[in-house]
């Protein structure tokens, strides 16, 4: 029961924290990244877990992070952004990776237009005190890919292994 209310509840919270903590900051901090890889490694055993599919799984990690990290080297994404896209693939591994990617692809994409639109208007008098809205808005800030990595994350989590084999039932129940 308890492994069941972990699965249903930390890699999503974790996620979302890391959105709202780049949205409001523009940073993630490495603590978001290490509960994950810690979560996973507790959890994936505990869930029934094969050793063959725990190393798959961080194979999976791993090659987000080595792709991560050479976008990191040009500039084009956070290192925060690059630690959780990499952390999120270690609980997803190869099996819903290419969904993840291409949601938080898409999620991202969407994200850049609209920051980039809400950008080119001037920030309304009432919300420039907002220091979190005035970094948002700057034109020189980067985009805070955290949002798009924690829902493309949270769309596919529903449809992977760890939720699928909670007996939601049981919770409905209690």
């Amino acid at each position: 029961m308890v492994a069941d209310l972990l699965r249903l509840s930390l890699f999503p919270a974790l996620m979302a924290f890391a959105a709202a903590s780049d949205l409001f900051t523009m940073t993630i901090s490495n603590r978001v990244s290490l509960l994950l890889v810690a979560g996973f490694i507790v959890l994936a055993p505990l869930t029934g877990m094969g050793l063959y599919e725990i190393a798959s799984h961080f194979g999976a990690g791993l090659a987000v992070l080595a792709v991560a990290f050479g976008c990191f080297a040009m500039g084009w994404v956070g290192g925060g952004d690059a630690k959780v896209a990499a952390a999120a693939a270690l609980w997803f591994g190869f099996g819903h990776l290419l969904d993840y990617l291409v949601y938080a692809s898409l999620f991202g994409g969407a994200l850049t237009l609209l920051l980039l639109s809400f950008r080119q208007w001037p920030l309304p008098y009432q919300l420039a005190g907002q220091g979190w809205l005035m970094r948002l808005h700057a034109k020189e800030t980067g985009i805070p890919y955290g949002i798009a990595l924690a829902m493309g994350a949270l769309a596919v989590y529903p449809q992977t292994e760890w939720i699928q084999a909670v007996d939601l039932a049981r919770f409905a129940a209690h």
